[in-house]
């Protein structure tokens, strides 16, 4: 479970209603179900109108994402890959026929598979970069559902203070304080939520499944990178100074440490 979303989205939430009743309100002074449902509803609304069925159907599958991350060790990764690189080089590219079985990663399993088939390099690079790309195009649809709704969420936020101001200016003949309050109140409450739904969900959850997506293709293009080098037969200590560059300076070390190469 990711502390970073649901801490995030708690503080965010208890903070507002902190300035809120700090500034003298109430939480019930600025909810208002006619604001939810057209700022929140029609926001919602026009995504689902924006976006395919497809996209749709596997929303709730990849935002899960955003709260409970895939957790990619990379270093034991790179150490797994200059494992087979040395005992390829030893053995010969066959013998990782056995590691098959042993590897959760189907990504990885499909390009030692490759390998292990004798399939020409250049066709191993095109066949899972493309791969890789359709994963990352999978990605993109689920995360522009997210922004669709940071976009909409104000927009509607907007309408509904247009609809509110109507409502007001119809009851200034008739001099009733009340009423003229009540259609002001729901103007600036829908754009309250217009840029709250934006701003504290819509738009952090598209960046952090935007962040999940490329830790992922980082993922991938070490394995893509590895696996080439292992079929070009490279020297594991070659194959670890190559893939190590995808790690910070600070983290390298470890690699050293857990030895490999």
């Amino acid at each position: 479970m990711d502390l970073a979303t649901i801490g995030g989205l708690v503080v965010g939430f208890g903070l507002v209603m902190f300035g809120t009743i700090s500034a003298g309100l109430s939480p019930l002074d600025i909810f208002n179900i006619p604001s939810v449902f057209i700022t929140f509803g029609g926001g919602a609304a026009a995504s689902v109108i924006s976006s395919p069925l497809s996209r749709l159907m596997g929303l709730p599958n990849y935002t899960k994402f955003a709260f409970s991350p895939r957790h990619s060790d990379i270093g034991n990764l790179i150490l797994t890959l200059v494992n087979f690189s040395e005992r390829a080089r030893r053995e010969g590219l066959l013998s990782l026929e056995d590691d098959l079985v042993n590897l959760d990663e189907p990504f990885l399993r499909k390009g030692i598979q490759l390998v292990v088939d004798g399939t020409d390099p250049e066709l191993v690079r095109n066949i899972l970069q493309t791969d890789m790309d359709n994963i990352g195009e999978r990605h993109k649809e689920g995360i522009s559902f997210w922004g669709d709704l940071g976009f909409y969420f104000p927009a509607f936020g907007m309408i509904g203070t247009l609809i509110g101001l109507v409502q007001m200016l119809k009851n200034l003949g008739s001099g009733d304080p009340a009423a003229i309050g009540a259609g002001m109140a729901a103007a600036l409450i829908t754009t309250l939520y217009g840029s709250l739904g934006a701003n504290l969900f819509a738009i952090p959850m598209q960046r952090k499944l935007q962040l999940r997506s490329n830790d992922e293709m980082v993922v991938k293009s070490i394995m893509i990178e590895g696996i080439l080098s292992i079929q070009s037969g490279d020297n594991p200590r070659i194959v670890k100074d190559k893939l190590s560059s995808f790690l910070a300076p600070g983290e390298r070390g470890q690699l050293d440490d857990a030895g490999g190469g």
